[in-house]
């Protein structure tokens, strides 16, 4: 019976649950940047270049370098949009920490603070 708990507790925890919903929401996040780049920017990409399939059909000695590239252009795609969502939240973060300024010394306090200034003179 130890061993079934000591699992539900590791399994329940906020961190492994915070985990395995940022592993799904991460998962539906790379389908919308596959499509984004293989539907939209690399059919652009293609015209621009006189074919739609104009990475898809690089390859050397079979090797498809292509696919390699548009995977390479996925993740930078990717990586950027992480950065650009990490950014905004830290300095979403950072707005809220300035706006909370400390309370302002008790008159008390401030007394306490005048008399060891006094007394440093």
């Amino acid at each position: 019976m130890g061993f079934i708990k000591e699992f539900k507790e590791f399994a329940l925890k906020g961190n492994v649950v915070d985990l395995a919903v940022a592993v799904v929401i991460g998962g539906a996040f790379g389908k919308i940047v596959d499509s984004l780049v293989g539907d939209i920017i690399m059919p652009i990409i293609g015209k621009i270049c006189g074919d739609t399939n104009f990475f898809q059909k690089w390859a050397i000695d079979g090797i498809a370098v292509g696919k390699f590239l548009q995977a390479a252009f996925n993740f930078l795609i990717i990586a950027l949009a992480l950065f650009m969502v990490i950014k905004a939240i830290n300095a979403s973060k950072k707005k809220e920490v300035e706006t909370t300024t400390p309370p302002a010394p008790s008159s008390t306090d401030q007394l306490l603070m005048e008399i060891r200034d006094a007394l440093k003179k």
